[in-house]
């Protein structure tokens, strides 16, 4: 290779755009998406999200700038990182504390779960544990496969024992044992995604006809698209569960809570240990509407293990399990009247009526 050939080849790489100018944002916009202005600014990896009116892709800051001066554009916001709500825990079938806490095996007489769908939008589910029976699901992350949705973490298929490990001779049981379980993968091996795979998630759950989505994830950023894609979820008559953070600081007058478990679509869950009090890294604010057991939680993990975790990432299960059992007594029931009951029957702790620490109080059946 002589000097000039090597000039050429220089200078052809030095014209290629920067891949480090670009960054994930979300991009809502008017009516359907004009293919001609994804031409336009040369967007070609990119998903669509047809029930919020929306994209998502990798831009430069450039083309951001200057897509803001289309008319059919809404807003343009980073497509921030979400992430797992666990705090690290020293860590024949028991009943875990928690399953007896929310009075679980009092109702199992009457209602187990049986065909109520839950979506744990997680880091997946571990598809060899003994211990559980998982329906399906989809990945959504780096290889998006239906059948790419092994967990490669943990932390999935840990809230997924809680809801629903199986009522067998071995291990734990869930608390609505008979449901069915989804794992929707939206975060990778470290526990950490993108909010437009979440997004996506969602989708996925009101396309697959999920009764329950259970989100044991959180974000201290606020993102309209990630709001939208919850309500349009929850005005489908799909009940949404999410941890209330693990952001908690001891000053009640401070709120933490998390998104999306902020939203007002959605049912925010804060933590509790086997005394009935919150740990003060359990996230507080107007927005917590129930507790539940979220410390020292026995329940599945990789493979045929188990494992002791603590987090709202924990408690939040407990919620939807109690949801699940309730739908499955009264499949007429709307996601609404399920909500509504979930709080008239919780058991009121710390101070009378709703407050930012317990919201209504203990879930409870």
């Amino acid at each position: 290779m002589n000097i000039k050939t090597i000039f050429l080849i220089a200078m052809v790489l030095l014209s290629l755009p920067l891949a480090v100018d670009a960054k994930p944002v979300i991009v809502g916009y008017t009516g359907n998406i004009d293919t001609a202005i994804l031409e336009k600014y040369n967007i070609s990896n990119y998903t669509i999200h047809q029930q919020i009116n929306a994209f998502s892709a990798n831009m430069s800051e450039s083309s951001i700038e200057d897509l803001f001066s289309e008319k059919k554009i809404r807003y343009i916001e980073d497509d921030v990182s979400i992430s797992i709500e666990k705090k690290e825990t020293q860590s024949s079938q028991i009943i875990d504390w928690g399953v007896s806490e929310v009075n679980a095996p009092d109702a199992w007489n009457n209602c187990t779960g049986t065909g109520i769908k839950i979506a744990v939008v997680d880091t997946g589910i571990s598809k060899k544990h003994p211990d559980l029976n998982v329906a399906g699901g989809v990945s959504l992350v780096g290889d998006k496969s239906s059948k790419k949705w092994d967990d490669d973490n943990g932390h999935g298929t840990h809230v997924a024992g809680i809801i629903g490990a199986c009522n067998n001779s071995i291990g734990v049981v869930g608390v609505a044992y008979d449901s069915e379980l989804y794992a929707v993968k939206v975060l990778d091996e470290s526990g950490n995604g993108q909010i437009s795979d979440v997004i996506e998630g969602i989708e996925w759950a009101v396309d697959n006809n999920m009764d329950i989505i259970s989100m044991s994830i959180g974000t201290t950023q606020y993102s309209q698209a990630l709001e939208e894609a919850c309500d349009y979820a929850y005005s489908s008559d799909v009940l949404l569960v999410a941890a209330a953070g693990n952001s908690g600081d001891g000053d009640t007058t401070s709120n933490n809570v998390e998104y999306p478990a902020k939203f007002d679509s959605v049912i925010a869950v804060s933590a509790i240990d086997s005394t009935g009090t919150a740990p003060m890294w359990s996230s507080d604010g107007d927005e917590v509407e129930l507790a539940a057991p979220g410390v020292s939680i026995y329940s599945t993990f990789l493979n045929d293990a188990y494992a002791t975790e603590s987090g709202t990432s924990m408690a939040t299960p407990f919620v939807s399990g109690i949801a699940a059992l309730i739908k499955s007594e009264n499949p007429s029931l709307s996601s609404k009247e399920i909500r509504a009951l979930l709080c008239s029957n919780a058991i009121d702790l710390g101070s009378s009526g709703k407050d930012p620490v317990y919201g209504f109080g203990l879930v409870t059946i």
